[in-house]
């Protein structure tokens, strides 16, 4: 494919975090392209801030294990959909001044209750003590730049992540953590999911005119693999399709999804005159 329009890539940064450590210190204003071309100043993006709850966890029994990991690659899931929207209001702001809080953090805090339920539930049914983690539900904003946490699993130092709240500092940190929800709780690793295995996302200097449009991608490359996480822990409870059925259903879509995406930071880099990054070699994802 024309190196201009497709790519074939894959990204594996620490988060946006990381990212925005290199281009937001000192809380610098970007300027991003608007519309028809125009610049466009425009603030790093906020990522919200979620408890974590893998950590909050009793030890989780064996006969639980799959589905409170399913449930946490969910939690995961939800955290970069709504990071991706933070970051897509960053380029294009909408809504009124609570247009936040009512129309992201309102509905996740109502999401997040559901899937918390579903994991007192799976320990209610198999006869263990039931969690109480009613006060993980809510979550608030990061400062810009501040990566959210996210519920890493026992491989987490084997993968790191691309998007908002998932490629900085800390426990999600630059090739040192991410959504990996591989391994239970209680290290019951026959009853785990399998996580995706993305290569890590090491940009040059961001400028500043397509920062935005970059943190955006990001954002939507952490989407995808939290995607394609609970995807797996779906198939750890309830498995489908032959021996192929990862590859050709889960791999192979999510390197699709990748390609575009990666172009999409190439272009923007391009597109302001910058010079455009290979990310050819980042494009493949393989299972931890």
């Amino acid at each position: 494919m024309a190196r201009g329009t497709r790519k074939t890539a894959v990204l594996k940064l620490g988060g946006v975090g990381a990212l925005a450590a290199l281009l937001f210190a000192g809380g610098l204003q970007l300027a991003s392209a608007g519309e028809n071309g125009r610049p466009a100043t425009t603030a790093a993006a906020q990522t919200v801030n979620c408890p974590t709850v893998r950590d909050k966890l009793p030890a989780v029994p064996a006969a639980a294990a799959a589905q409170v990991e399913r449930e946490l690659a969910n939690l995961d899931q939800e955290i970069a959909r709504q990071n991706e929207r933070l970051a897509r209001q960053a380029v294009r702001p909408e809504g009124g001044p609570n247009f936040v809080d009512n129309a992201i953090l309102g509905p996740l805090r109502n999401k997040r209750i559901a899937v918390l339920d579903r994991i007192e539930i799976a320990f209610n049914r198999i006869g263990a003590q039931r969690p109480d983690l009613d006060a993980l539900a809510a979550c608030s904003l990061n400062a810009p730049g501040v990566p959210s946490a996210v519920n890493g699993g026992a491989t987490q130092g084997s993968d790191g992540r691309n998007g908002a709240g998932q490629n900085g500092a800390g426990q999600n940190g630059n090739g040192q953590g991410g959504n990996g929800n591989a391994g239970g709780q209680d290290g019951n690793a026959g009853g785990a999911a399998r996580t995706v295995d993305c290569p890590r996302v090491d940009l040059p200097a961001v400028p500043a005119a397509a920062a935005a449009q970059v943190q955006a991608e990001l954002a939507t490359l952490d989407k995808q693999i939290a995607e394609a996480d609970a995807r797996l822990a779906r198939l750890a409870v309830r498995p489908e399709g032959g021996p192929a059925f990862i590859d050709n259903a889960i791999l192979g879509p999510l390197r699709s999804k990748r390609v575009a995406a990666l172009d999409r930071i190439e272009i923007a880099f391009n597109r302001v005159g910058a010079q455009r990054p290979d990310l050819d070699a980042l494009a493949t994802c393989g299972l931890n």
